[in-house]
């Protein structure tokens, strides 16, 4: 069962886009201090978003949804109705429907090519985008976990400096350890 049967590459192309905003603001609301990794995911889904339709083009060659249709389909002529040496003729008409076959998948091939690469292509730029994205979030993350890591040291210090006060307190009321 395909449910995508009635969109269109326009649709498709608005169903990347889409998606990518979509994904991109629900992890915006989920972690609204991390623009840099929302961002990130949103080009990652617009990526997976337009290769998952290229694919779908390609997997859907003959259709008239990108100009599968608009090309004649060819036939072979049928050798085997010929009168007297008709029956001696049906594998050559066998090879010749074969080759046809094959003629008119390609044919469906080329129509589809273009809309299928410029999914492809949509997806190459999209990696591209998220190369220094990912960086971008990387740098930040190692910002975040060097600051962390100086305020834990910071309340480690904090505990360390307590504990000693807490063992002096002890030792001048003589609380036995």
């Amino acid at each position: 069962m395909d449910i995508l049967i009635g969109v269109s590459a326009e649709w498709f192309d608005a169903i990347t886009w889409i998606s990518a905003i979509f994904s991109g603001l629900l992890l915006f609301f989920w972690r609204p201090r991390r623009l840099d990794l929302a961002a990130l995911g949103s080009v990652i889904v617009f990526t997976v978003a337009n290769i998952g339709a290229g694919i779908y083009v390609l997997y859907h060659l003959g259709d008239a949804r990108w100009g599968g249709g608009a090309e004649n389909k060819l036939s072979a002529p049928s050798l085997s109705d010929t009168p007297v040496v008709g029956r001696f003729m049906e594998p050559l008409d066998a090879l010749m429907s074969g080759v046809v076959g094959s003629i008119n998948e390609f044919i469906a091939f080329r129509a589809a090519l273009p809309v299928a690469l410029d999914f492809f292509a949509a997806a190459g730029w999209a990696m591209l985008i998220s190369l220094p994205l990912a960086l971008l979030a990387l740098i930040f993350s190692y910002i975040e976990a060097k600051r962390r890591n100086v305020e834990f040291n910071r309340y480690k210090l904090q505990v360390e400096e307590l504990s000693g006060e807490l063992d002096e307190i002890r030792r001048h009321l003589g609380y036995p350890n």
